[in-house]
């Protein structure tokens, strides 16, 4: 009998090199299209499926075959894992997970129901959402919400060890997923809103000891800067590089939290993630460029140490958060093959750079209503701010109207992906302005930091929310672009089949031609969808899943019961109409072509 066989029958070993480092085995695990190993799909975070089974000529008879409601209602953010013949799902708060036995349409095998004391959901920015667990060593890993990393014994769920990653009485949450990396587990912190030190840290994955842990801002100690070999656009950073960017001590309650994606290059030996928003939001309280928030961060993994780093926009005074994926790709760029790294940032701009140095090699807007700035100078890295959309002035309270994008970004955490059959990348997006009032606020532990008021809506003379786009990152340019109603909050999925699939807010999963954007298939499911679209086979058959529950930042609204058009950090207000088309869900929708 073939391994994936071989488990499920004696339960014995959940993987085919039991013996071998986690690295190894999951370097391996990553190839197999069959399964579905990692939050990110692999470790360049393509989310592209070499499967074809379904494709553009028969993707139109796509049909639900199974469905699994998770029993928890708000935003489900993520996706689940296959990794044999087991699917494991998470949920929002309370962060269940389901071990889910495909050989009987998703029976459950065992389910883990952490208690956790509910005074976290408030202190949760933009819902109370999961984005999935991790797997390694016969583990299945978990963010809780109430900042606890925990270790779950893959065959029964039993807890194997647990650790404390934060405080929520600080406002410290996670949100994000784990990376498993070699022998570690890499988990970041939220809680930009709540004036947190961001940080990413690394436990081994044997017993939860700690590895390293890296801040995004504050001293060389602790953000693990070699002053004279970390770079930074070619040269060394030099000694405090964050410190000198930051007025007194305003660094311990900088923000920079970490809740994105973990993109991994093994050949380098570097992970890659970003940093997201300074604390607070409004930018007249802490002058300065308040380095290393909104940044791209290359780390050595076995020591934590940063290699190179990159600003997307310093001083940030839009919420521009730099949390989103990494995507590796080795591809032709200004007529060179380069190791890329491709970056679509929530400021509005798609960065493309060398990801063993950290160059700038393209720097463009992926959606044409971007107006905060014209152009990123290609010497500095820096935006070209335009002074009528800059939210600090002499005067606080002063109402920076018609910002594009919106603080929620041209796109947000929802994850893009890459085909090397066409080169292209296929991105969701969010097509959204907003007025900007900053105010003065007070720090005060556990309260929320943020210090203005927002409101959204379409670009001037648009009505759709959203697009999804297919992106040149070589040229920096839109190859076409399908207009959503709202904006898209699902994660992006392609395959050989030459198939892009993502999902909508009201609950639509898509298929569209990967060449021309044709829609070639879409199904409602029973809640909006932002979560994250995956494949796997089940005795040599090719099945699509997605999680469908409506919440996030752009479902706030729904979720969390909010209707004043300001609330939900100004998300309220721009999608109020949402609720006309789907209602709160949690469910799983699994489908396969006859």
């Amino acid at each position: 009998m073939g391994w994936r066989t071989v488990f499920v029958a004696t339960g014995l070993c959940l993987l085919p090199l039991c013996g071998a480092s986690a690295n190894e085995q999951l370097l391996k695990l990553e190839t197999d299209a069959n399964q579905w190993v990692m939050p990110t799909h692999d470790y360049s975070a393509q989310r592209f499926s070499t499967l074809n089974q379904i494709n553009r000529e028969n993707v139109q008879h796509l049909h639900p075959v199974w469905t699994f409601s998770t029993g928890v209602l708000r935003g489900h953010e993520g996706e689940p894992l296959v990794v044999g013949d087991i699917m494991y799902l998470h949920t929002p708060f309370p962060n269940i997970v389901y071990a889910l036995d495909l050989n009987h349409d998703g029976r459950v095998l065992w389910k883990y129901e952490p208690r956790q004391d509910p005074s976290v959901i408030p202190v949760m920015c933009c819902d109370t959402v999961n984005r999935g667990v991790a797997y390694g060593d016969g583990k299945i890993f978990l963010s809780q919400a109430d900042a606890t990393l925990v270790a779950l014994d893959a065959k029964t769920g039993e807890v194997a060890w647990q650790v404390k990653n934060g405080d929520p009485a600080k406002g410290e949450t996670m949100t994000s997923a784990p990376a498993v990396v070699k022998d570690k587990v890499l988990v970041g912190i939220s809680g930009g809103e709540f004036g947190v030190q961001g940080r990413m840290t690394a436990y081994n994955m044997k017993d939860g000891s700690l590895a390293w842990r890296a801040y995004s801002v504050g001293p060389d100690e602790q953000i693990l800067f070699d002053p004279q070999k970390t770079m930074s656009l070619g040269k060394p950073v030099g000694a405090n590089s964050s410190l000198n960017t930051w007025q007194g001590d305003q660094w311990k309650i900088g923000g920079g939290a970490v809740w994105g994606w973990v993109s991994y290059d093994p050949k380098l030996n570097l992970v890659y993630y970003g940093s997201g928003n300074p604390s607070t939001w409004n930018p007249s309280q802490r002058p300065g460029d308040n380095k290393w928030s909104m940044t791209i961060f290359a780390r050595d993994i076995d020591t934590g140490v940063a290699k190179w780093v990159f600003q997307m926009t310093p001083h940030d005074e839009w919420d521009y958060d730099g949390v989103n994926e990494m995507i590796l790709a080795d591809m032709p760029v200004k007529g060179q093959m380069t190791k890329a790294l491709v970056h679509f940032d929530r400021n509005g701009f798609a960065y493309t750079l060398n990801r063993e140095t950290g160059a700038l090699l393209v720097a463009e807007k992926y959606d044409p209503k971007v107006n905060w700035a014209t152009h990123i100078d290609m010497k500095t890295g820096r935006p070209q701010v335009v002074p009528q959309y800059s939210t600090q002035h002499n005067g606080e309270d002063n109402n920076t109207q018609g910002v594009c994008p919106a603080a929620l970004g041209s796109k947000d955490e929802q994850p893009a992906a890459y085909s090397p059959k066409t080169g292209l990348f296929y991105v969701p997006t969010n097509h959204v302005c907003m007025d900007y009032e900053p105010f003065k606020v007070s720090y005060t532990a556990g309260q929320p930091y943020v210090g203005a008021t927002l409101s959204m809506f379409p670009p001037k003379g648009d009505q759709n929310l959203g697009n999804f786009i297919a992106w040149d990152a070589s040229s920096g340019k839109i190859v076409w672009s399908d207009p959503e109603p709202f904006s898209v909050w699902s994660g992006a999925l392609v395959t050989a089949g030459d198939v892009a699939f993502y999902g909508t807010l009201e609950g639509y999963l898509k298929a569209v031609d990967v060449k021309t954007g044709k829609e070639l298939y879409r199904f409602k499911t029973p809640s909006g969808i932002i979560g994250n679209v995956m494949t796997y086979t089940h005795r040599g058959k090719q099945y699509i899943a997605v999680l469908s529950g409506v919440g996030g930042w752009a479902g706030i609204g729904l979720a969390a019961g909010l209707t004043k058009g300001t609330d939900g950090l100004g998300a309220v207000g721009a999608y109020k109409a949402l609720s006309n088309y789907t209602q709160l869900g949690g469910s799983l929708t699994v489908f396969a072509v006859d």
